[in-house]
């Protein structure tokens, strides 16, 4: 849909003849001959941008303009002038003007000039409603938990969320580290500047270090022209930093000297490069006990350590669950088209009762799974996996069938602790069997013995 141009102009044949232009090309123009005229028209339906010429008698188009630019700053205004009154269409840019146009008048340039505004008027607006959008998502009113843990971390979150302060998030992998992130930065100062993502984690030293400060064309194979880090994209906003106990002691360094003094140099540059980056770090390691290996920094740790936030896993607040399943199912009903409302009992029982390794983000991936497939209109016992239906560590005695013998209860119970401690490790089978504190050789019998792969 063309926008709405309102024309001012005391010259009835200009007038008239921009406003067959505008209507030529399917804009909706509206006419006004002096600038109290334009007001009053402004006061009934407003434009989207307006042209106005700056003599004319009455109300001239500077006097015009610093009323809009007071009353309507929203509404972009293009000047219109003569050769000899350039300098007077130099202040009406500095008074706000988008932009002027010179006497006679050049329908293409006047057309080209207007449809330029608009567009970026258009992109304003759109970023504008999609930075609203988002602030109404990461709003602490929406965030999901009823539990006395939750609240108090959602209190400490809006508190620090109005500092410009660091802060490190820690909490194993999908509680929700990334959600506290971003409802830091919309909820702050910073909001309508970058808020930048880096997953520390799955990038290689060479790489993570060019991600994050740039680099120079030239600086190494491949580099065929320069380009900027992540550091020079939120300048002025937030990064966060994901999984920040993965990157090496090298970086470790490199990105300590950003913290301490603002600026680095980009990979091969000679430039210092200064920026003003709000830090947000998340790691689901402890890097106390990194420090005490030898493979995180202490001095890097109490930078970024200013404001802690751990995030409890789900088994910790297992009230919540119920909350976060309804929620779940409310965004994929309207993702899918589904109507689920209602939930079998006994099914949000095994729900509550499951320890969720991979947390809020496993919930997720379930009930989107279960709408997906559903059939019946309903989550029942029957749509839920086998490993939430069959024995779990909170599986009460009433439920354990004893006609299966003790050592096969045994047996079950054992197989399932190491599934659980192998989902909690993503699978590493030598940091399982150092958390079950076994030695290899036994614990690779058991994976043999329970045919676990």
């Amino acid at each position: 849909m063309k926008s709405r141009v309102l024309i001012v102009d005391d010259d009835l044949d200009a007038l008239e003849m921009m406003q067959d232009l505008f209507d030529s090309k399917g804009y909706k123009s509206m006419t006004a001959i002096n600038g109290i005229d334009a007001i009053t028209k402004i006061k009934s339906q407003e434009p989207d941008i307006i042209l106005s010429d700056i003599r004319m008698p009455e109300m001239d188009g500077m006097e015009l303009l610093k009323i809009l630019t007071k009353e309507y700053p929203h509404i972009p205004v293009l000047m219109i002038t003569a050769h000899g009154t350039i300098k007077t269409a130099v202040e009406a840019m500095k008074v706000g003007a988008k932009d002027y146009i010179l006497k006679p008048l050049s329908l293409d340039e006047i057309l080209a000039k207007v449809e330029r505004i608009t567009q970026l008027n258009s992109l304003i607006k759109e970023n504008e409603y999609l930075l609203n959008k988002l602030q109404q998502t990461y709003d602490f009113t929406n965030m999901i938990g009823k539990t006395d843990k939750i609240q108090e971390l959602f209190r400490l979150v809006k508190d620090v969320a109005a500092t410009n302060t660091t802060i490190l998030i820690g909490g194993e992998s999908g509680v929700g580290k990334e959600l506290i992130a971003n409802a830091i930065h919309y909820n702050s100062s910073r909001v309508k500047r970058p808020f930048v993502k880096v997953n520390c984690g799955v990038l290689a030293e060479s790489l993570l270090e060019s991600e994050l400060f740039g680099h120079v064309r030239g600086a190494f194979t491949g580099a065929i022209k320069d380009k900027i880090g992540r550091f020079e994209m939120a300048n002025g906003g937030t990064l966060f930093l994901d999984e920040i106990g993965d990157i090496s002691l090298n970086m470790q360094l490199k990105l300590l000297r950003v913290l301490q003094e603002g600026e680095f140099e980009r990979v091969g540059g000679t430039e210092t490069m200064k920026v003003d980056v709000r830090i947000i770090a998340a790691t689901n390691k402890d890097l106390k006990k990194s420090i005490d290996e030898g493979t995180f920094r202490q001095d890097l740790y109490y930078r970024l350590n200013v404001i802690p936030i751990t995030v409890p896993p789900l088994r910790e607040r297992r009230e919540d669950i119920k909350y976060l399943v309804n929620h779940f199912i409310d965004k994929f009903n309207r993702v899918y088209g589904k109507s689920i409302r209602e939930i079998e009992p006994r099914a949000m029982e095994l729900m509550e009762s499951y320890a969720y390794p991979g947390n809020i983000r496993e919930l997720e991936n379930l009930i989107e799974r279960i709408i997906v497939l559903d059939k019946n209109g309903k989550i029942t016992v029957s749509d839920l996996p086998e490993n939430i239906r069959g024995i779990s560590e909170e599986r009460t005695m009433e439920e354990v069938d004893f006609d299966n013998g003790l050592s096969n209860l045994v047996e079950d119970y054992e197989r399932n602790l190491i599934v659980k401690a192998l989902e909690k490790n993503k699978y590493n089978k030598f940091q399982t069997a150092k958390m079950l504190n076994m030695n290899r050789s036994t614990f690779m019998s058991k994976l043999k013995k329970y045919e676990i792969k």
